[in-house]
């Protein structure tokens, strides 16, 4: 009898509304890494990276939290929210840093890789970059959207902001000066960005297709097709050529990026997929789904990492025994 492997997720439950965002932080110096949600209840979420359990709820938001991010290095978390603030949070502790106050809904937040810089964006139109080292100074403004800020992501060097829009836009500034160094404008509403763990590639939503540019000359390097809009995607940390998308149709795609094969699509939401990340390791990612659930998903499937455990006749692949999980098909 043939033995075959499917793909088992992890529901990490806790969120009681959809779940618009997530994103891991980078490997800490003791191996650990983590992943921060963030849900119209109101109440992001911290939970341990490869296991998704819950570590903490942070509380203060007066809204839904559209925007989540951890820094780096997970000591701070950054959360933007529907009741038009922004917060810095320590991460370690749960405790509030610092407030900011905007005038509208905020959708997307990020932190610079050395924590410095906070950067916002939303319904205002306007991103906004804090300084955390002096975080009573009026923030520093670049303005250029002509309607609301769906996403933005920095650069890992921290000189420059990639943000998209509600008009179609994808954006490239300056994030010292706020100089606009690129800009174009598509047919097609463009949904969300992500850099590759190296920040060579950014990859852009952009109705049904993803598309790929060097994040540097935005020379075009692949673009992706799916049978349906494409909210978010990622692409794994160690094996470009593999990229996670989902959108509308409440499925989740692997694809081969160098060949556009469709590696898998999988059925396990009961909504649309908000948000997809690759953890920092490429062993899992994690998805948001509009169903008010957070799942997180195997690199390799029957690979025994985190809660997974891969068991055949009681004889364990690749770790030990235990048959809290047993992927075997006739």
């Amino acid at each position: 009898m043939a033995l075959g492997l499917r793909q088992i997720t992890l529901s990490c439950s806790g969120h009681t509304r959809p779940v618009v965002d997530l994103n891991f932080s980078g490997g800490t110096p003791d191996g650990k890494f983590y992943l921060i949600s963030a849900c119209k209840d109101g109440k992001p979420m911290l939970r341990n990276g490869p296991t998704g359990d819950w570590i903490g709820t942070f509380q203060g938001h007066k809204g839904a939290v559209w925007g989540a991010v951890l820094s780096h290095d997970a000591t701070k978390a950054a959360t933007g929210s529907a009741d038009f603030t922004a917060k810095l949070w320590n991460a370690q502790t749960g405790a509030e840093l610092r407030s900011f106050q905007h005038n509208h809904i905020i959708r997307s937040v990020d932190i610079t890789r050395d924590t410095r810089y906070l950067v916002t964006g939303g319904a205002e139109r306007i991103i906004r970059r804090f300084d955390l080292t002096q975080p009573d100074s009026e923030p520093f403004t670049l303005t250029g959207h002509d309607k609301p800020i769906r996403d933005l992501v920095v650069s890992q060097d921290g000189r420059f902001i990639f943000s998209c829009g509600d008009d179609k836009s994808l954006r490239k500034w300056e994030l010292s000066s706020g100089i606009e160094v690129y800009g174009k404008v598509f047919n097609d509403p463009v949904f969300g960005l992500d850099l590759s763990s190296d920040g060579e590639t950014l990859i852009v939503c952009c109705g049904s297709r993803v598309i790929l540019f060097n994040s540097e000359s935005f020379e075009q390097l692949q673009e992706l097709t799916f049978p349906c809009n494409i909210f978010s995607a990622s692409l794994h940390p160690g094996n470009s050529s593999h990229l996670v998308a989902g959108g509308d149709d409440f499925l989740l795609y692997k694809k081969d990026v160098s060949t556009s094969e469709q590696l898998e699509a999988s059925p396990v939401h009961f909504g649309s997929i908000h948000c997809v990340r690759y953890s920092p390791d490429g062993e899992i990612y994690a998805s948001a789904s509009e169903d008010g659930t957070v799942r997180l998903w195997q690199q390799t499937i029957g690979r025994t990492y985190g809660l997974w455990r891969c068991v055949v006749d009681d004889k364990q692949i690749n770790g030990v025994v235990d048959n809290s999980i047993l992927l075997e098909e006739p």
